[in-house]
């Protein structure tokens, strides 16, 4: 059984989801395993803390843990009387309900087990009348759901355009089979996706697994929120005359307009061509321009011989 999830992420019982989540940024920041790659121990440590974040974020977990009513591993309990609650107590909806591992009709058909005891058939077809009874244990544990398979992780590289258009990725699961993933709008570093009913097999049903996104460095784009940046160089006639010039961006390239006279340093903004949004609407794409200036042009040198620019360009800076 996995340790208490609270514990792993350094939170108390009472902690917010705005807490939880922090929590878990920072660790998964320190053992994410592209920043440990000397320590093999990291990449445990990482699961462990991806695997109580999931527990912990999804709500209804949160609360059946809170309850006993799940393990760490999001298995049913199988407790007895007296468990959270203890003795006989209402149960959800009003219906009465039995402590620990009946305490809220969660993995118990009430049908089913009355009917059991009082000549319905027993407990998925069993013998009837008292007989039934035998399928309870003598009314000491609870019968509770057979435990689901556990849990599986995934890192999900992917590259840093693919993130930005949210294209469909491939992912290759432990049982061999392949699906295609929709990216999220909003996707980011660290982004989990959880795939039900994909995890590993068990008697009671496939657990889950969770897609944890690592989006990759790339040679020439950058990020920054939900921008992309670039530094595109032009030559020296393309910044003097303007001209039209084909930049990159994450769908493919596009022409630019270059105005006449510009700087290095000035931003050229794309609309719409960088990172989606959670909303759905997309940042742009902002493009540095950086004159290149060839090395050793005598042509050049002699076609400046003489010209001198006297503006006062460094004044602003006190010098």
């Amino acid at each position: 059984m996995a340790a208490d999830p609270y514990t792993i992420l350094g939170v108390s019982r009472g902690a917010s989801e705005k807490d939880i989540k922090s929590a878990y940024r920072k660790l998964a920041k320190e053992f994410h395993p592209d920043a440990n790659k000397d320590n093999p121990k990291a990449a445990d440590r990482f699961s462990q803390v991806t695997a109580a974040y999931d527990l912990l974020s999804d709500k209804a977990k949160r609360a059946q843990f809170d309850r006993g009513e799940i393990d760490a591993d999001g298995n049913p309990t199988m407790g007895g009387f007296g468990g959270p609650g203890g003795g006989f107590g209402g149960g959800p909806g009003g219906q009465r309900g039995f402590g620990g591992g009946f305490g809220s009709n969660d993995g118990i058909d009430l049908e089913d087990l009355f009917g059991g005891i009082f000549g319905g058939g027993g407990p998925r077809g069993g013998a009837g009348g008292m007989g039934g009874m035998g399928g309870m244990g003598g009314m000491g544990g609870g019968r509770g759901r057979a435990p689901r398979g556990a849990n599986v992780s995934y890192r999900l590289s992917v590259s840093l355009t693919d993130a930005a258009e949210r294209k469909d990725q491939r992912i290759t699961l432990s049982d061999g089979k392949t699906i295609d993933l929709k990216l999220p709008a909003g996707v980011e570093e660290g982004t989990q996706m959880r795939l039900a009913g994909k995890g590993e097999q068990g008697p009671g049903g496939p657990g889950d697994a969770t897609v944890t996104v690592h989006i990759q460095h790339h040679p020439f784009f950058r990020r920054d929120g939900d921008d992309l940046r670039i530094d595109l160089p032009i030559t020296l006639d393309e910044a003097i005359a303007g001209a039209k010039v084909k930049a990159p961006t994450a769908s493919g390239a596009v022409m630019l307009s270059i105005p006449p006279g510009v700087s290095s340093g000035k931003v050229l903004r794309l609309k719409g061509k960088g990172f989606s949004r959670k909303d759905g609407s997309r940042g742009d794409q902002l493009i540095t321009l950086e004159i290149v200036l060839p090395e050793n042009d005598s042509d050049l040198a002699k076609r400046l011989e003489g010209w001198r620019d006297t503006r006062d360009v460094r004044g602003k800076l006190g010098v």
